[in-house]
This record gives structure tokens, sequence and C-alpha cells, in this order.
């Protein structure tokens, strides 16, 4: 099993964040973002950064023998691959 990690998981201050504004057009799971982001841009961006955290974490651990990562932003493959054990 494999998991490509976009955009819309960057690594900021050494953690891991989403961002949501990154994320695919066509993301359902995300319906209604920008208007919730201009009547409270605090409350609606936490929220849409926990959704895009639990979408990755969901993916990365349903593999039963392993999981491949492939980041599109070298920053978050380096930070996976310094999080590896050897």
């Amino acid at each position: 099993m494999g998991v490509i990690i976009g955009d819309d998981l960057q690594v900021v201050k050494g953690a891991l964040q989403g961002n949501p504004f990154n994320r695919a057009k066509t993301d359902q799971s995300l319906k209604g973002f920008k208007k919730a982001y201009k009547e409270d841009p605090e409350l609606s961006l936490a929220r849409a950064e926990r959704l895009v955290r639990n979408t990755y974490r969901t993916l990365l651990t349903r593999g039963m023998l392993g999981t491949g990562i492939y980041c599109t932003d070298p920053q978050v493959a380096e930070f996976f691959q310094n999080r590896q054990p050897s």
C-alpha cells in the first residue's frame, strides 16, 4: 500500500500542520470551508487542519505489512525520514 502526501500537509516549526488551502478542489470533505472561513477564520482553520491530519493518519495506519510514502514537499519527506526507526 502507498500514500501520496500532497501539499496540504506541511512542516511548520518542526511539526506537521495541515493546510486546507492546498487541498484538492474536488475534495468533498472540506465542502463549505471557504464560507465558514469568512465567518470564523480561527475555528474553521482548526477544524480543517484536524481533518487534513486525520485523513493522513487514517491512510498511513491502514497498511497491514507496511506503507510506502511519497511526499510532494521535500521538507515533509525529510520529516518522515528522520522519524523512521533504524
